[in-house]
C-alpha cells in the first residue's frame, strides 16, 4: 500500500504494475481512450483506464476510415492529408478491423457541386499515398497507390450494368457492378468516382482493443467507473470514481488523460482546465435489403448538408445489412443537435431529448420513423432500396469538435499544466496519433523505443488472430443488441 494513502485507495491488482514506470490514468474507453491505453500498455507503461459504461468503444457510429477525407468536400486539403496518414497508421495497429471494399462517390443533379471539382484533391491524396508507401511499404493499406481511384462515365456504367459480379470481387469494375445496375443513372452528373476508401468495423475495433488490453499485465481496465472528482496534489492526480454500486474509490496517477469523447468537457471542468468546443449528435440506421445479395461498395450521393437533399450514404455489411446516413435534420442530423460550450463550463449541453437517447436508448416509434426516412432518402437514388426493412436500433452518439469550426475533422490532442492532456479526436482514425503525441510530449519512454515500427511497438496487438477478433466482435454486437452482420468480415481478403 502507498504510504499515507487509505487502504481503499489502491487497486487490488496493483502488484502487477511496473514500479519503474509512471502511472497514466485515462478517463474514457471509447476509440480514443482505448487506443491510448493499448499504445501505452504496449510500451510497458502503467495504465488505469476508467470507463463508465459496461464495455469499450461503444460510442458514435464508425463505418469507414476517412482515409483522405474524401467524404467531406468542405475540409481543407491539409486535413485530408492528415486523415490519410492517421488512417494508415491506425489500421496498422488494428489490422483486423477493415472491411476492404471501395467507396463510390456520385454527385446528383440535385447537388450544386461538380464531380470534376473532386479530382485535384484525389490526385493530391494519391500522390501523398504513393509517397507514404515509398517511405515504408507497410503503409500500403489501401491497395495499390496507382489504383487509388477510378473515374466512370455513364457509358462505362451502362456496360457494367450488363455484367454479372464475381463471387469474390477484387477490381473496381467488379465492385461497381451493383451500383451500375441499381442506381438511377439519370439522376447523376459524370464522372462517378470509385476510391479505395475502406470500411471500418466499430465492433472489431472494440474487440481488438479489449483482447489486447486483457493481455497486458500493466493495464487495469475499470468499467462501470464514473469519475466524480480530480485534484492535483503533491505532483500526483487524486481521482475519485463511483463503481456500479455507487461506492466511492480513490486512485492515484502521475498523468491524467481525458478521453471522454463528447463528455470531455465534464472532465475538463473537474480538472479546472477550460476549453471551448462543439458537440454534435448524429445517428445512422441499420437496415436489411434482403432482395439484393450482391457485394456492394459503400456509396455516397453528395448533397447540401442539413437540407432535404442532404448527402445519402449506403454502407454495406454482411447478411444483407446496410447502414444508412442521410444528412438531413429528419435522419442523421437533429434540430439543435450541434451545441457549443458556454461561459462557466467546458461541456456543451445537448437538448434533453438527445441526452435521453444517449442514456436510455430510443423509443420504438422514433427508431422506426427515422429508419424509414433513411430508406426513402436512399431510394430516390437507388429506387429498389424502398424494399429494405428496418433491421435494428440505430448506431448513434455525439462527437466532440474542439474549437468553433464545425467542419473540423482532423484533430488529436492538447496539453495543459499538471500533466493533463485531452484527446479530442473527431474521427476515430486520429486516436493513435494523439496517443503517440502524448507519449512523446511527456517523454514517457526512451526515444529509441519510439523509432521502432508500429508493428514492433505493439507485439500483443499484432498477435491477435482475425478469427479471434471476429468471434469477440460478434459477441459484442449481440451483447449490445445489434445484428451479428455488423461485426462480420466483408470485402476483399
Amino acid at each position: 500500500m502507498h504510504p499515507g494513502f487509505p487502504e481503499y485507495s489502491y487497486l487490488m491488482s496493483y502488484k502487477k504494475f511496473n514500479t519503474d514506470s509512471p502511472c497514466v490514468a485515462i478517463i474514457g474507453g471509447g476509440v480514443a481512450g482505448a487506443t491510448a491505453a493499448v499504445h501505452m500498455g504496449e510500451l510497458g507503461l502503467n495504465v488505469l483506464l476508467l470507463e463508465k459504461s459496461a464495455g469499450l468503444v461503444n460510442g458514435p457510429p464508425i463505418c469507414h476510415l476517412h482515409a483522405g477525407g474524401n467524404l467531406y468536400r468542405e475540409i481543407s486539403q491539409q486535413q485530408c492529408l492528415e486523415l490519410l496518414k492517421q488512417s494508415i497508421e491506425t489500421v496498422r495497429l488494428y489490422p483486423h478491423t477493415l472491411n476492404k471494399r471501395p467507396t463510390v462517390i456520385a454527385v446528383p443533379h440535385s447537388d450544386g457541386g461538380e464531380p470534376q471539382a473532386l479530382l485535384p484533391r484525389l490526385e493530391l491524396i494519391q500522390r501523398s499515398y504513393q509517397q507514404l508507401v515509398d517511405e515504408d511499404p507497410r503503409n500500403q493499406q489501401l491497395g495499390q497507390p496507382q489504383e487509388y481511384f477510378k473515374l466512370y462515365s455513364r457509358e462505362a456504367l451502362q456496360v457494367l450494368a450488363t455484367q454479372q459480379q464475381s463471387d469474390q470481387p477484387t477490381s473496381f469494375d467488379d465492385w461497381v457492378i451493383p451500383f451500375a445496375q441499381h442506381a438511377d443513372l439519370n439522376q447523376l452528373k459524370y464522372p462517378v468516382i470509385a476510391v479505395q476508401e475502406y470500411g471500418w468495423s466499430v465492433f472489431r475495433l472494440a474487440a481488438s482493443a479489449e483482447l489486447a488490453l486483457a493481455a497486458m499485465p500493466h493495464c487495469q481496465v475499470l468499467t462501470h467507473a464514473k469519475l466524480i472528482k480530480s485534484d492535483f496534489i503533491d505532483e500526483q492526480w487524486q481521482l475519485v470514481y463511483l463503481d456500479a454500486q455507487k461506492h466511492e474509490h480513490v486512485i492515484y496517477a502521475d498523468y491524467l488523460v481525458n478521453a471522454c469523447g463528447y463528455e470531455t468537457g465534464i472532465v475538463d471542468d473537474l480538472a479546472k482546465a477550460p476549453r471551448q468546443r462543439l458537440v454534435e449528435f448524429k445517428a445512422a440506421y441499420v437496415t436489411r435489403w434482403a432482395e439484393c445479395d450482391q457485394q456492394w461498395p459503400e456509396v455516397i450521393f453528395h448533397g447540401p448538408r442539413g437540407t432535404p437533399q442532404g448527402m445519402a450514404q449506403l454502407t454495406p455489411y454482411a447478411d444483407g445489412l446496410f447502414q444508412l446516413h442521410g444528412m438531413t435534420e429528419g435522419i442523421t442530423l437533429f434540430k439543435d443537435g450541434l451545441v457549443a460550450s458556454q461561459a462557466g463550463s467546458s461541456q456543451p449541453v445537448l437538448p434533453d431529448y438527445l441526452e435521453r437517447k444517449i442514456k436510455n436508448g430510443w423509443q420504438q416509434d422514433a427508431l422506426q420513423e427515422r429508419s424509414e426516412r433513411a430508406i426513402h432518402h436512399m431510394s430516390q437514388f437507388i429506387p429498389q432500396y424502398i424494399q429494405a426493412q428496418v433491421a435494428g436500433k440505430p448506431l448513434f452518439g455525439a462527437q466532440q469538435i474542439p474549437g468553433q469550426d464545425a467542419t473540423l475533422r482532423a484533430a488529436d490532442v492538447t496539453f495543459e499544466a499538471h500533466n493533463y492532456a485531452r484527446i479530442e479526436v473527431v474521427k476515430g482514425s486520429s486516436a493513435l496519433e494523439a496517443a503517440t503525441k502524448i507519449v512523446q510530449h511527456w517523454q514517457l519512454v526512451n526515444d529509441e523505443d519510439l523509432l521502432q515500427s508500429i508493428e514492433a511497438r505493439h507485439p500483443i496487438s499484432m498477435s491477435l488472430a482475425l478469427e479471434q477478433v471476429e468471434e469477440k466482435a460478434i459477441a459484442l454486437a449481440k451483447a449490445r443488441a445489434y445484428p451479428e452482420g455488423l461485426a462480420k468480415i466483408v470485402g476483399m481478403v
